[in-house]
């Protein structure tokens, strides 16, 4: 196996260190701002926020060194970043733009920024790691077929779950399992459907103090959609389309489990789980239906679920001492912790060493879907993921193009049509919204592309052609 480190201190030697653009300077961005100077072989070479002085307060809060970076440093589209500080703009289209970027970060967190972006960087022939996990559910089966028609890699991002999750999928295949299920822990209950940006630090467990003091710098609302369900939900659609895995037919159960529980809860129903079949995503609860932590919870983990093929391989797991279920044919891999973008430089040097993305959408299997968290009115605008209005619900992708099902990342700023009850789907009739939107567009043509796919897989199956 090549050494990623090795690999990156050669081009460090050379002088070919790889040149990193990134869009977002808010609690991921600064993550990895945080440890990027101290890998070899790669430099920030721009930073592109809607505000410098967001951008300059992040270089400042993780302690990038300084002399570093250059707030009045220009970027140069033709000629390229030439300046060894790290340059700041509010223009995400001219970083992209720029010649010598080699890598491009989407951290926005805006799914119609991340389509947007993403285009740019086909069309600058850009690689991309999508973090944005908003736009990559929205849009991104469709943004990795242009982006392979491009010629760059469009990559999950390493430390985010759904890369670390697909790295254990990606293990236990090539070491010849069959997944059972695929997933990560958190903090949930049933009520935080109905959470909104006034209730959730107190559930989220956060207390005053943190939240009245001056250095308290996170946003309410992006913190409300990890625990009113629709971040489980956008991330399990994002691995379910990056390893071809189901999901589950009614949206994520969230039962409460712990490490040492996964293989029994994390089972198929006839041999006594949870899963309505095999070969399926699920994110457990570090929470009891009555609120009690549960024992050896996996909050910030990521876990796979695998299947002795035979006894032999059975009596394997029992002599070393693999966590199994009682009848020792299921066992789990997993890891407790992750550290988002503390860990992105794994992405980049894949993508830039070794010519792979760390984890990457391979096809449609999952959607989320808005779902009223509270009865709505005709005339109402909607605001969006971790709002007062909607959460995400995921489904399989079919189910939604059937039900003609609203997705999440497009849950803003459209006007209501009808009345809708709460925990009812909203869907595109119940909206007025315009073909004009780029998102819209990007996201009606992924429908439509999908659409006969899926009609045409239909009929193949049932031993029937289509006419075209």
């Amino acid at each position: 196996m090549t050494s990623l480190s090795s690999k990156l201190a050669e081009r460090e030697a050379s002088g070919k260190s790889i040149q990193v653009g990134i869009i977002g300077a808010g609690k991921f961005g600064s993550m990895f701002i945080s440890q990027c100077h101290r890998t070899s072989g790669l430099r920030l070479a721009g930073i592109a926020d809607l505000s410098k002085d967001r951008a300059l307060a992040s270089l400042k809060r993780t302690g990038y060194p300084q002399e570093r970076y250059d707030a009045a440093a220009s970027i140069s589209i033709e000629d390229g970043i030439r300046a060894v500080k790290t340059a700041i703009t509010t223009n995400s289209a001219e970083l992209i733009a720029t010649k010598n970027i080699d890598v491009i970060l989407e951290v926005t967190g805006n799914p119609a920024a991340g389509i947007r972006h993403a285009l740019l960087c086909c069309e600058h022939k850009k690689h991309i790691v999508m973090i944005n996990v908003e736009a990559d559910v929205l849009a991104g089966p469709l943004l990795a077929r242009k982006a392979r028609e491009a010629g760059i890699i469009y990559s999950m991002a390493y430390g985010d779950q759904p890369a670390l999750i697909s790295e254990l999928v990606d293990w236990a295949r090539t070491a010849g399992f069959d997944v059972v299920c695929a997933g990560k822990g958190t903090k949930h209950l049933p009520r935080y459907h109905q959470s909104t940006p006034d209730t959730v630090w107190g559930d989220y467990g956060f207390t005053k103090e943190q939240t009245t003091s001056p250095d308290f710098d996170l946003n309410p609302q992006m913190f409300n959609s990890f625990l009113d369900g629709t971040k489980s939900a956008l991330e399990m659609a994002a691995v379910a389309n990056g390893c071809d895995l189901s999901p589950p037919s009614d949206g994520l159960e969230f039962p409460p489990c712990g490490s040492h529980d996964l293989p029994t809860v994390l089972r198929p129903r006839e041999d006594g789980g949870h899963l309505e079949k095999k070969g399926t995503v699920e994110v457990v609860s570090s929470l009891e239906l009555d609120g009690r932590q549960v024992s050896n919870d996996i909050r910030f983990g990521v876990f796979v679920v695998i299947e002795a093929p035979g006894p032999y391989q059975k009596e394997c797991f029992k002599q070393y001492g693999m966590q199994t279920d009682s009848t020792g044919k299921y066992a789990v891999q997993y890891k407790p912790y992750h550290l988002i973008g503390l860990e992105l430089g794994v992405s980049i040097a894949t993508i830039m060493c070794r010519g792979e993305p760390t984890g990457q959408t391979v096809t449609w299997a999952g959607d989320v879907v808005a779902t009223a968290k509270r009865d709505l009115k005709t005339g109402e605008k909607l605001d969006g993921e971790g709002g007062f209005m909607v959460y995400g619900k995921l489904m399989p992708a079919e189910r939604s193009l059937k039900i003609e099902g609203l997705p999440i990342g497009l849950a803003h700023g459209l006007v209501l049509k009808s009345n809708i009850k709460r925990g009812q789907g909203l869907s595109w009739q119940d909206v007025d919204y315009s073909e004009k939107s780029q998102a819209v567009a990007v996201r009606r043509e992924m429908e439509a592309v999908f659409r006969k796919e899926f009609e045409s897989s239909t009929s193949r199956a049932n031993g029937t052609s289509v006419a075209h």
